[in-house]
């Protein structure tokens, strides 16, 4: 078996000789628990799956935290909330940085309880599945984007060779039986199952509440709750539309991705590479596989870049802006394995309207080339 190698790992040691709380919080089977034990094996491990010890932090968190101390992992905390304004002050009374590594995989009930109780205290990092260049280091690598994107990035799926329609299978009913029911009070959940996989075929759009919510019959603050919902346990997100003023009017409505290309192949029925070379959605896999490296790797690094795309109401767009101070990066996403010049067209709408920005095409082929229009990078 290959031992992954993740590159979040070297900012997370920095953390932890620094905070007393180390938070790592990412989708379930990202791989925060194999990288907590590799980083600090020595370290106690308690698991909140673990529903005798749920109970003891719940009933007793100030006998739990004097029985677990000086070098703990503790596992999906968000199952004992109220564990955080205990750890406040236990933390604050011991000194010990690196004392607590704790991990979650629901982000809005985490960072409710963090930004209450553990301001200042605590260093959080997200882990997503792995990136393209850790598959590539761990000698799992494809010759096409199209394995990648069915693949997935999933480690137990790639170390254990698992058949990505098996594991993503298992994966989303998982999913809805155990963190839909914990964090919402869904009655109908073939409706949301049926929600999750109209949202995939909307890949790359923009969020429309009011199409989606005439298709299942829920009004917009049941669809809005359902995105938030898929948000909060790291199953899809929203980029935002680029919110300086131009002349021209923009569209201010978000547009949706997923944070793991295997999960969003499985849910439009994809089975194959050969099946996302003639699938309605190639286009949108790719531009959400290549929006995904970018995501990971300002996550990995913990650098500051904002993501945005840009359309305006004529229909010109840029797939992705990187926005990192005051350096712009505007980047244009085709599946295809060939280039052609009219896909610069956008690149060079945007520049009209927005001066020294940096262009980029990111294709589905191999080449580097730098064209005066701008920087043509292969998927890789």
């Amino acid at each position: 078996m290959n031992q992954l190698q993740r590159h979040i790992a070297p900012k997370i040691l920095e953390a932890l000789q620094k905070f007393p709380i180390v938070g790592i919080m990412g989708p379930r089977q990202s791989g925060k628990t194999t990288l907590c034990q590799m980083l600090k094996p020595t370290y106690t491990y308690v698991n909140f799956e673990d529903i005798s010890l749920r109970s003891f932090a719940k009933n007793d968190p100030k006998g739990f935290l004097e029985t677990y101390k000086n070098g703990v992992i503790i596992d999906e905390i968000q199952y004992v909330p109220e564990l955080f304004s205990y750890l406040q002050v236990y933390t604050d009374q011991r000194q010990i940085n690196g004392e607590y590594l704790i991990t979650g995989s629901q982000h809005f009930l985490l960072s409710q309880h963090i930004s209450q109780s553990l301001a200042g205290r605590i260093s959080l990092f997200h882990l997503l599945p792995l990136s393209l260049t850790e598959l590539k280091q761990g000698h799992y690598n494809c010759d096409n984007w199209e394995d990648y994107v069915v693949s997935g990035a999933y480690p137990r799926k790639w170390i254990n060779d698992i058949d990505p329609v098996e594991y993503y299978g298992n994966y989303l009913n998982t999913y809805i039986e155990r963190d839909v029911r914990m964090l919402k009070n869904i009655m109908n959940l073939d409706l949301f199952q049926k929600f999750i996989k109209l949202l995939a075929g909307r890949t790359g759009q923009l969020f429309n509440q009011s199409s989606l919510g005439n298709e299942l019959g829920l009004d917009n603050k049941t669809i809005n709750s359902w995105m938030s919902l898929l948000e909060a346990s790291f199953i899809a997100f929203r980029l935002s539309p680029y919110h300086t003023n131009f002349n021209k009017r923009i569209v201010k409505t978000p547009k949706v991705y997923f944070y793991d290309t295997g999960l969003l192949a499985y849910l439009l029925g994809i089975r194959s590479a050969e099946d996302v070379k003639v699938h309605f959605a190639k286009g949108q896999l790719f531009e959400n596989f290549i929006i995904l490296e970018k995501v990971k790797s300002t996550l990995n690094y913990k650098t500051h870049e904002s993501y945005y795309f840009w359309r305006d109401s004529s229909g010109n767009e840029v797939d992705l802006l990187i926005e990192d101070g005051t350096k712009l990066q505007a980047v244009e996403i085709k599946s295809s394995k060939t280039i052609h010049t009219d896909f610069f067209k956008n690149l060079k709408q945007f520049s009209k309207v927005k001066s020294s920005v940096i262009p980029f095409l990111v294709y589905g082929g191999h080449e580097y080339q730098k064209r005066t229009n701008g920087t043509v990078l292969g998927f890789k």
